[in-house]
């Protein structure tokens, strides 16, 4: 499926260039937007795989995806800008279009996303557990949030290509030229938001932010909730798709075995890779007594 997308999505930029279609042209890289996020995870699972036991990467490879999703983030954001731009230039400057070619080609990139929509649809059914169990009860179904994530963005492609064969159908019967570069700018708009989401997304990860904003007060308090205990030095980042890590110090008079306070934030937060040092504190009361 990668390899017939990555197909289509050649042709229609091609195509659209040839043909002078902004339409198809932002069709074509909206499409290359969503080769490329296939294409990346397939890479980044290879890699995973091959570099599984590889000492040189403390917490494994799944930063590989990630970094892979925030260059092709960058590289899309760049061409909706070009996009945008020469949209707004054919407003003031119409070109010729070959009509008939560029619809013909747009009605291809609706037909092969239709199709991998309907791939990834029986695929997410696949993947779903049967209803019924022991005693005639629902099992819960637990969703393929990837395989959804692919499928509605297949289903956004697909809008586009409508949006692309409606404005070359336009353009061809009523002579609205116009039309070709107005969703030209709006393929550029779609391709903007989708790269600008992740590059969010993706930059969050990659500068260690992409943990819950009250986590740390959540730990603080957990821990702080034995008498005479303050956390002095607190760190929590994230070392997988589903784990954090945390590096804590902390200051007591009543210290207790390292472990003892591992368990609590993995029993009750559900950390998975915690350190802790504990200090014991010989001067004065390491948490301020309580105000009568």
């Amino acid at each position: 499926m990668i390899a017939l997308t990555a197909a289509t999505m050649a042709v229609e930029i091609l195509a659209g260039s040839w043909f002078g279609s902004l339409a198809l042209l932002a069709d074509g890289w909206h499409m290359g937007s969503h080769a490329s996020a296939l294409g990346i995870t397939a890479f980044a699972y290879a890699y995973a795989r091959r570099h599984a036991q590889s000492p040189r990467f403390a917490f494994g490879t799944w930063k590989v995806e990630v970094l892979g999703a925030f260059a092709s983030a960058v590289v899309l954001g760049v061409v909706a800008l070009l996009i945008a731009w020469e949209s707004l230039v054919r407003f003031q400057a119409p070109v010729a279009i070959r009509f008939d070619e560029a619809i013909a080609v747009a009605v291809l990139g609706l037909a092969v996303n239709l199709a991998s929509a309907w791939l990834l649809r029986e695929r997410a059914h696949e993947h779903a557990p049967a209803p019924g169990g022991a005693a005639g009860e629902r099992r819960p179904v637990h969703r393929d949030h990837n395989l959804r994530a692919a499928y509605l963005h297949v289903l956004s492609d697909a809008l586009t290509s409508i949006f692309a064969i409606a404005a070359l159908s336009a353009g061809k019967l009523l002579g609205w030229v116009w039309l070709d570069a107005a969703v030209g700018l709006l393929g550029a708009a779609i391709i903007g938001r989708w790269a600008l989401g992740l590059l969010r997304e993706t930059s969050s990860i990659l500068l260690d932010g992409d943990v819950e904003p009250d986590l740390a007060e959540r730990v603080r308090r957990e821990l702080e909730g034995d008498a005479d205990t303050q956390v002095a030095d607190l760190h929590i980042w994230r070392v997988g798709p589903e784990h954090l890590y945390a590096v804590v110090s902390l200051v007591t008079h009543l210290p207790r075995h390292p472990e003892v306070y591992k368990s609590r934030l993995e029993d009750s937060l559900g950390l998975r890779h915690v350190t802790i040092e504990v200090n014991v504190c010989s001067a004065e009361a390491c948490t301020p007594a309580p105000s009568a």
